[in-house]
C-alpha cells in the first residue's frame, strides 16, 4: 500500500523569499529517490480562507511512496539528512502527516 508523507513547515522567517528558498531546497534534495510515486512542494495559497482551512504553515511538502519500506529508506538517505541540516534553523514548527493511501 502506498504511503503519503505530508509535511507542513511554519517558518521563523516567513518572508516570501525564505519560503521560496525552502521550496527550492525540497525540489533539490527530496524529489528524486527510489520509491517516490509523486512529489510536490509549494507555499500556502493565500486565497484559501475558508473556516476549515488550516493556515498555520508557510511551505507544504507532499511525497507519495510506493510503500512504507521506501518511506523508511528515504528517511536516512544523505539528501534528506542534508535538507534537514541546511534548513532546520528557520523552522518554527514542523508537522508530519503520514497515511496509507490508494488510488
Amino acid at each position: 500500500m502506498m504511503l503519503s508523507h505530508d509535511v507542513y513547515f511554519t517558518l521563523k522567517d516567513s518572508s516570501d523569499e525564505a519560503a521560496d528558498r525552502l521550496v527550492a531546497a525540497c525540489h533539490r534534495y527530496l524529489k528524486d529517490h527510489d520509491g517516490v510515486e509523486f512529489f510536490a512542494a509549494g507555499t500556502l495559497g493565500q486565497e484559501f480562507q475558508r473556516e476549515v482551512n488550516d493556515r498555520d504553515f508557510h511551505v507544504a511538502l507532499h511525497v507519495v511512496f510506493t510503500d512504507k519500506a521506501a518511506h523508511d529508506a528515504y528517511q536516512t538517505v544523505e539528501d534528506h539528512l542534508t535538507f534537514i541540516a541546511e534548513n532546520k534553523d528557520n523552522w518554527e514548527r514542523v508537522r508530519v502527516f503520514d497515511s496509507y493511501v490508494t488510488t
